[in-house]
């Protein structure tokens, strides 16, 4: 059975890269009808965040992904773990890991190094210098193993190394990459397990993935050069090497890495501004794999049908951000009004706006088909809930009219509206009443429209005035008019 992973850091929110490794890898194991686990890798406590696995977690749930196996969270947003090959969070591994470098160190596939952080520094500095690759100078290496057991029993600080063969190459055979071949002599004698007894990513994620039986390994390309120790790792251990995939990097549109100073990197930024889930996963399937034709539009559902691992593209994926706000737009659209007036409901609550008064459907229903954001709805329809509107008397002058202009029309549109009747105060019988009326006065469109919208929204863009007085209702309309004949 295909069995696929998502194995983050809990060092900070859960960034869109991240999101995408993670859609890739549920979406691979959903169209095989296989299982998606969540898998914690901890072992760098110094950079652990407080928050960031229920963060993680938090998300991949609100982007539509039923996490089967792994770490999760109940009803009451506690952390649970769930399957049969836990604990699925590394720092609670560590015999194992433990364990299994014994093993190493037994085979002699690995070897204690007690070399000072001063040493190794002067080491790299000393290959930079020359021109030379990087990496650790073996010089541990070749110590006696009963020798280098006694020091380190003795307590002399220590790390373990693996013994990476010397001569030959490492092929990796990479689900996006293809054949990709390393030179073994290239390749440092990587830590396994460090002086405070933590495993490094390279041990660890072989023992998890081994144990928790994956088949498939999907993670982004910076982890390709790793890759041929892991495999080596797996050859020491006899263990079945799972399938390689590995993703290109996401940048901004300068062809950047995508990172915080460039601004919004975090699922949870978007969450705050407003994009809905439907349109950030549909976007982020997107930066690195099509379906091979025109289609756009997909739902998590019909993802789960369509990914194909060998559409997945190597070159580097352009997050375009006018391109997912026109998916935002378009799913923004595409919702029941009903739904919609749901979502952006928390949004109203956290501008401290009263909504209980109000039908929101209504409200909402002004800029579903202009706003790309639920921020943008929530912000642009505002003006429905002010007591006091703020704006210059000058934007109530339609054109090349005048102030003067402005006044009497607003009034005359005032006594008129006054005489409508609350039963008939709905958009579909004042716009064809209203338009009638102008004409019968010989009045241009603007001359009358203008000034109103102006009065009811206080904004030079807006919906139209019949939508707004539909809204606003009769008495804050009239109230609204009366106030800007008054500015005048």
């Amino acid at each position: 059975m295909t069995k696929t992973r998502f194995a983050p850091s809990p060092t900070g929110f859960l960034h869109v890269g991240g999101l995408r490794t993670a859609l890739y890898a549920y979406l691979l194991a959903r169209k095989e009808s296989g299982i998606f686990a969540l898998r914690i890798e901890d072992t760098d406590q110094e950079r652990f965040v407080e928050g960031g696995i229920e963060n993680i977690i938090s998300s991949l749930k609100w982007a539509g992904m039923h996490i089967d196996e792994g770490v999760d969270l109940d009803e009451n947003n506690l952390i649970i773990q769930k399957g049969n090959c836990g604990p699925y969070i590394q720092s609670q591994r560590l015999e194992m890991y433990h364990t299994y470098t014994t093993q190493l160190l037994e085979q002699q596939d690995a070897y204690y190094c007690f070399c000072t952080k001063d040493r190794l520094e002067e080491v790299r500095n000393c290959q930079q210098t020359n021109k030379l690759p990087t990496g650790y100078d073996g010089r541990c290496r070749e110590i006696d193993p009963a020798e280098a057991q006694k020091r380190a029993m003795a307590g002399e600080t220590h790390v373990i190394r693996m013994k990476m063969p010397k001569t030959g190459f490492t092929a990796v055979d990479d689900l996006v990459r293809g054949h990709v071949e390393f030179k073994n002599e290239l390749i440092d004698d990587q830590v396994l397990l460090k002086a405070d007894g933590f495993p490094t990513y390279h041990l660890a994620v072989v023992v998890d993935d081994h144990f928790m039986e994956f088949t498939h390994v999907i993670r982004g390309e910076e982890w390709l050069p790793s890759t041929p120790k892991h495999i080596k790792l797996y050859e020491m251990f006899g263990w079945e090497k799972p399938k390689f995939a590995h993703l290109s990097l996401m940048v901004n549109e300068q062809k950047q890495k995508l990172s915080k100073r460039h601004g919004s990197v975090s699922v949870q930024d978007f969450v705050e501004k407003g994009y809905v889930p439907e349109a950030l996963i549909n976007f982020i399937a997107f930066l690195g794999w099509n379906p091979g034709d025109e289609r756009e539009i997909f739902s998590l559902q019909e993802l789960e049908q369509e990914f194909d691992m060998t559409k997945v593209s190597k070159a580097a994926a352009v997050f375009n951000l006018e391109k997912l706000n026109w998916y935002n737009k378009h799913y923004i659209m595409n919702l029941s009004i009903q739904e919609l007036a749901k979502r952006c409901e928390p949004f109203y609550l956290n501008s401290g706006i009263d909504i209980r008064a109000h039908d929101l459907t209504k409200i909402v229903a002004l800029e579903q088909g202009r706003a790309s954001t639920l921020v943008e709805i929530v912000e642009h329809t505002g003006f429905v809930f002010a007591e006091h509107l703020e704006y210059e008397p000058e934007l109530l002058v339609w054109k090349k009219s005048t102030a003067e202009d402005a006044k009497e029309k607003l009034s005359l549109i005032l006594e008129f509206l006054k005489n409508k009747p609350e039963g008939e105060w709905a958009k579909e019988i004042l716009e064809p009443t209203v338009i009638e009326w102008i004409a019968s006065k010989d009045f241009g469109n603007g001359d009358i429209l203008w000034p109103t919208r102006v009065a009811l929204s206080g904004l030079k863009n807006s919906p139209g005035p019949f939508e707004l007085m539909s809204v606003l209702g009769k008495e804050k309309t009239i109230r609204r008019i009366l106030t800007a004949i008054n500015y005048i």
